[in-house]
């Protein structure tokens, strides 16, 4: 086994994002792979629900329109969110690699486990109260289906989801 771990993001990474990954394995020298999702395809009452719940009343109402960004928009926001994590870790003294993948990101996580390469995965996202609720957020479908450690833990605080 060796040692990566696996980082799965849906935004850039925040400086207390990374300060928590590496603080789990203080210590250790470790490679970090992260993944950010392409997302042109969001669930409608997920969406909805998430938005209404932050009070964005401007953009449940977009997504009932059904407003939704262009794949070229996604890859080209999911691009920037990779390089400015990239940026991040580089600038907390670690290398990592990464890319961007497909809307749905368990293949990739899937590939990524089957190959060997993943000692554990971290996902970092935001609160989504439909998906955490119902356990069909990133994290509980990759425990779920995958052999290793997930953790779950919301952008920018050391809550755990």
């Amino acid at each position: 086994m060796t040692d990566t771990i696996l980082v799965l993001t849906e935004d850039t990474l925040a400086t207390a994002d990374i300060e928590h990954l590496l603080a789990l394995h203080e210590g250790e020298v470790l490679t970090y792979r992260v993944l950010v999702p392409a997302d042109s395809e969001r669930p409608l009452l997920a969406t909805v629900v998430d938005n209404l719940g932050l009070g964005e009343l401007g953009e449940a109402f977009d997504r009932l329109r059904g407003k939704e960004p262009s794949v070229r928009e996604a890859k080209a926001t999911a691009d920037e969110q990779l390089a400015a994590s990239l940026a991040e870790f580089a600038a907390a003294g670690r290398e990592a690699t990464g890319e961007v993948v497909a809307d749905d990101p368990l293949p990739a996580l899937r590939a990524a486990v089957a190959a060997g390469e993943v000692r554990e995965i971290a996902v970092v996202t935001y609160p989504h109260a439909w998906e955490d609720t119902f356990h069909r957020d990133w994290a509980s479908r990759a425990r779920d289906e995958l052999q290793v450690p997930v953790l779950h833990l919301y952008s920018g605080t050391s809550e755990l989801g």
